[in-house]
């Protein structure tokens, strides 16, 4: 009785397997892990502009014509803490031409621009940090709902591909590669 239930039960799973195979065109392909896409990926993004942590303005690379690389992060976000003083070590040591990086940070009004300016400082970061206390780039623009993030834009302003939580080094450095040959 139980060889004819695994019988049966390997012979729908095959059938499955055929059928999705029959009416999708393509193999199914099990156990291969695909990182999550974002609907922002081939869409052309607005530019922006916001006053900078440090001072000055701080502007989408795209607005100059330059393919950029756009943190998104917070004092608050654990993930950000382990993030930024690493990527910011690797970025002393490394150069990617014309492409930019920026960081936005999300601080929100509540915690203000005190708490962004330590943690830009205690995090050595190099490049330009806007402010964005009332989330227009960060919600109103890229519609993320959590960080941290790091969107790579084209100088068209078209996003290339988006990273979803904490980026490490090594893939900072894939990316921005990606755009330095674009």
């Amino acid at each position: 009785m139980m060889l004819v239930s695994l019988g049966i039960g390997a012979l729908v799973a095959i059938s499955l397997i055929v059928t999705v195979t029959a009416l999708t065109g393509k193999p199914v392909t099990l156990g291969k892990y695909q990182p999550p896409t974002s609907a922002l990926v081939g869409t052309k993004v607005s530019s922006f502009s916001l006053s900078g942590v440090n001072g000055g303005t701080v502007n989408a690379p795209w607005h100059a014509g330059h393919a950029g690389a756009i943190m998104f992060f917070a004092s608050w976000c654990t993930p950000c803490q382990k993030e930024l003083p690493k990527v910011t070590a690797y970025l002393k040591h490394h150069s990617y031409g014309s492409v930019q990086l920026v960081g936005v940070d999300a601080e929100g009004a509540q915690s203000g621009l005190p708490n962004a300016k330590a943690f830009v400082s205690s995090s050595h970061v190099l490049f330009p940090v806007g402010f964005d206390p009332n989330d227009s780039v960060v919600t109103g623009i890229f519609k993320f709902g959590q960080i941290p993030e790091t969107v790579f834009v084209s100088k068209n302003g078209v996003v290339k591909d988006v990273v979803f939580g904490a980026i490490s080094p090594r893939t900072l450095n894939s990316e921005l590669k990606k755009l330095q040959h674009a």
